[in-house]
């Protein structure tokens, strides 16, 4: 029979802790500097690293402080938790968190309860609407759970932001892997085409590199349209979309199917090698892209992406690398149409662009450093992701409060 630990207490969330709900209308002279919305609270992370100036303006008046647990009410399947390190104004869709007695509560204990996944149920068991469900206070100081005594607190509070501590140097490290890689790609591109280049024109190229358009380098296809002009299923196929290409990488776990008859699969067949770009997204995410390496065996790919296909002077791994700059420099952002809130490449444009043509070596040199700091990098999210799961499985465990 499973029993509390000796000295710890069942209890409700709200006779321990109280939504603060402070308000706050006049920001810069009493020094609030920063505005919070959901989309600055990264979901399992409890640290904000975003913000909006409240210079930019802002139409929120509720307040934080630090030492405030804040708490995403809306889509609470987010997950979206944070600590308050400084003050600043949030969201209406984000309560705050503070013990009603620290006597009894300790603030650095609040996130991890937050983050249970006993709490995380019952936010979502009590979540109302369809579209956008949000939780309550009202619902959530319902919640029960067992409470430690303070000096339990304590011990339970070291551990975990111990953990926390590890996965946020991993973040570090993460960052600074990436920000040298972007780096090298630069200094890569600038020696081989000048500083100025963009893409945009062939005589903007000053270094030693040859330079073709995209259409003369490789092989440029949009894909099929996504409505089918089959509808039997003989023909069923998987196939790729933008909501599967990333920064680098392809995300399988949704992966759709359609048809497409002998003629339309011979014409958008994936092939290793073959690098998928963005067409039409939000102007910041448009040519973002990403090889295909063969992980889905005759997969086709519809128009939101455009494939490239290398020619004989590229190898894939280059000419991926080549994307990715272009990508950053936000060339392709720039040469983009806008119809209403989505941006389109569009293949007659993406074929027009100028893309560099270096020696082979050269070209294998780049693409073996861009690899290792791309083996770097998973290999360190592999590592971060791993303690979060550690410290997921110890929040559970310890406010447990249970013993056999």
């Amino acid at each position: 029979m499973n029993e509390l630990n000796a000295g710890w207490k069942l209890v409700k969330f709200g006779e321990v802790v109280k939504n603060a709900n402070l308000v706050e209308r006049v920001f810069e002279a009493n020094g609030i500097e920063r505005s919070v919305g959901l989309e600055h609270i990264d979901p399992d992370n409890l640290h904000i690293r975003r913000w909006n100036s409240i210079k930019d303006g802002t139409s929120f008046s509720r307040k934080f402080v630090p030492g405030q647990t804040l708490f995403g009410k809306r889509r609470a399947y987010q997950r979206k938790v944070a600590y308050a390190e400084f003050e600043g104004i949030c969201s209406g869709d984000i309560m705050t968190f503070e013990p009603k007695d620290k006597k009894l509560l300790l603030p650095e204990c609040v996130p991890f309860i937050c983050q249970s996944d006993a709490f995380f149920n019952h936010a979502l068991d009590t979540s109302a609407g369809s579209l956008s469900p949000r939780t309550s206070w009202t619902a959530l100081q319902d919640f029960e759970f067992p409470l430690p005594p303070l000096n339990e607190q304590k011990r339970i509070a070291e551990i975990l932001w111990a953990a926390d501590k590890v996965v946020e140097h991993l973040v570090t490290l993460e960052s600074k892997a990436e920000k040298a890689r972007r780096a090298s790609l630069f200094e890569f591109m600038a020696k081989g085409l000048g500083e100025k280049f963009r893409g945009l024109t062939s005589h903007s190229a000053t270094g030693p590199w040859k330079v073709k358009r995209v259409s003369k380098a490789g092989d440029v296809q949009l894909g099929r349209q996504r409505a089918p002009k089959y509808q039997s299923g003989k023909w069923t196929r998987p196939y790729l979309r933008v909501a599967n290409v990333f920064d680098g990488y392809l995300d399988l776990e949704d992966v759709l199917s359609m048809d497409f008859d002998d003629r339309d699969f011979k014409r958008y067949e994936l092939r290793s090698g073959d690098i998928l770009l963005n067409e039409g997204q939000s102007r910041e995410l448009v040519g973002r892209c990403a090889i295909f390496e063969n992980q889905i065996e005759g997969c086709c790919f519809q128009n939101t992406l455009i494939r490239f296909r290398c020619g004989n002077e590229l190898i894939p791994e280059f000419a991926f690398s080549y994307f990715q700059y272009l990508f950053y420099r936000q060339t392709f952002a720039a040469v983009a149409r806008q119809t209403t809130s989505i941006a389109h490449l569009g293949a007659d444009t993406f074929e027009k662009l100028f893309m560099p043509i270096p020696p082979v070596d050269e070209q294998r040199i780049i693409a073996c450093v861009m690899d290792k700091f791309n083996t770097t990098k998973r290999g360190l999210a592999r590592q971060r992701e791993n303690v979060q799961r550690a410290r997921h499985a110890l929040i559970n465990y310890l406010l447990g409060g249970l013993h056999v």
